[in-house]
């Protein structure tokens, strides 16, 4: 005869008497959702993974540090059956039967009475994946469904056509520093369900082509501002698509609170009563260095790095870097926007105590296709710049761990 289908069902734990027994590595998969659940659990087995132990420790879960006995699973609601021992995982098995307790089971399947399907979430959706055809129960393949319906979810190429979740306001999402894979889902997704995108120049614009026709794109250097500030166009045009209902998304390159004047639209969008989402971005700080083989701080080279803007040079009264103080340092300094003042800002260094020899990398377009690297010294710098014709956008990093990476080819 076939085997019938699973069931499946949403079980409701909170604050009912869930048992557990084993504590090794299917335990310590399955006990962090069971306390999200707000479960009563209660955990037997002689011993634990430090993991599991960790859980104990803080009040999580209640243990019993000894094997299984016929009557754990009294005024259970569910049971999670993973010992090593075969024969206590039958008789609790069966002891779940005759108590009517749906128990799983992690060494036999086929003999438990529930299964634990491959669950992911996604902005208020839990997904949960079950293989009901037994021939055919592979957990690989069930959770690599979950996980290509949860990121489907998560950026945004997933998307019920008739629910699809608009919301009014202005989302700040930071892109990354180029490399369209480098956004955050949670951007990805935004992007996806946005009306309006008002983008930088630096912002990962292989990510504009993928968004559907009816989207407007504005790029934001080009937004006409005559009497005021591009700036100020900008908080302008940001506040008037949203009070037209519209769901706005300004992608920034980079991270939006470093030198990304992300704060001074946060500003502006709430003094105008508009809400908005600030979405974090990986900075080109970190991770273009990183990207072209260089950490920023290396155990026995660098315990600190320092991250200023070099758009204005040290000489000019607008700075309000202190090249003085950072001369002295010993760690990492990371520069942005500094090509073409890098010669007077290497000088400045070694006026003040780094050595002309200090090493330098000017990372190009880091992490897209074009990326390329050069490397100098703070006395070779600005001559290595002008011979390799390096242009922004370029992360330049100076400090001893430029040679710190493995080996270039």
């Amino acid at each position: 005869m076939a085997e019938h289908p699973a069931y499946p069902v949403g079980l409701r734990l909170s604050g009912r008497r869930v048992v557990v027994l084993g504590a090794g590595q299917v335990a310590q998969r399955r006990l962090p959702a069971l306390i999200a659940a707000g479960a009563d659990i209660v955990l037997v087995s002689p011993e634990a993974t430090p993991s599991v132990e960790a859980m104990a420790d803080a009040g999580e879960i209640a243990w019993s540090r000894r094997c299984y006995a016929d009557g754990d699973l009294a005024e259970a609601w569910y049971a999670l059956i993973a010992t090593s021992d075969p024969e206590a995982n039958t008789r609790a098995s069966a002891e779940g039967e005759r108590c009517r307790v749906w128990c799983v089971r992690a060494d036999d399947a086929d003999e438990a009475t529930a299964w634990t399907p491959a669950t992911g979430h996604s902005e208020g959706v839990t997904v949960a994946v079950l293989t009901t055809d037994a021939p055919g129960r592979d957990p690989r393949h069930t959770a690599a469904v979950r996980d290509a319906v949860v990121e489907g979810l998560r950026d945004g190429t997933l998307v019920a056509p008739h629910y699809r979740n608009r919301t009014p306001g202005v989302a700040l999402v930071g892109g990354g520093p180029g490399d369209p894979d480098l956004i955050t889902v949670r951007g990805r997704r935004l992007l996806a369900e946005a009306d309006v995108v008002i983008a930088d120049r630096l912002g990962p614009r292989d990510l504009l082509a993928e968004l559907p026709p009816h989207v407007e794109v504005i790029d934001a250097a080009k937004i006409p501002y005559g009497r005021f500030m591009a700036q100020e166009a900008i908080n302008n045009a940001l506040i008037e698509h949203a009070k037209q209902g519209r769901s706005v998304v300004r992608l920034k390159g980079g991270d939006p609170f470093v030198f990304g004047r992300g704060m001074e639209e946060v500003h502006a969008l709430a003094e105008a009563g508009i809400p908005c989402t600030v979405v974090p971005g990986i900075s080109s700080s970190i991770s273009v260095p990183g990207a072209a083989g260089i950490p920023v701080t290396h155990r026995g080279v660098a315990h600190e790095f320092t991250v200023v803007s070099g758009h204005v040079a040290p000489d000019d009264e607008r700075s309000l870097v202190d090249w003085v103080s950072l001369a002295k340092l010993t760690g990492t300094l990371v520069i942005l926007m500094g090509v073409d003042k890098i010669g007077r800002i290497a000088e400045t260094l070694v006026a003040h105590g780094r050595p002309p020899e200090t090493p330098v990398a000017l990372v190009q377009e880091g992490t897209t296709a074009a990326q390329r690297r050069v490397d100098a010294t703070l006395a070779t710098v600005a001559e290595a710049v002008r011979a390799e014709d390096v242009r922004p956008p370029a992360v330049i990093v100076v400090g001893e761990v430029v040679h710190a990476g493995l080996p270039r080819p």
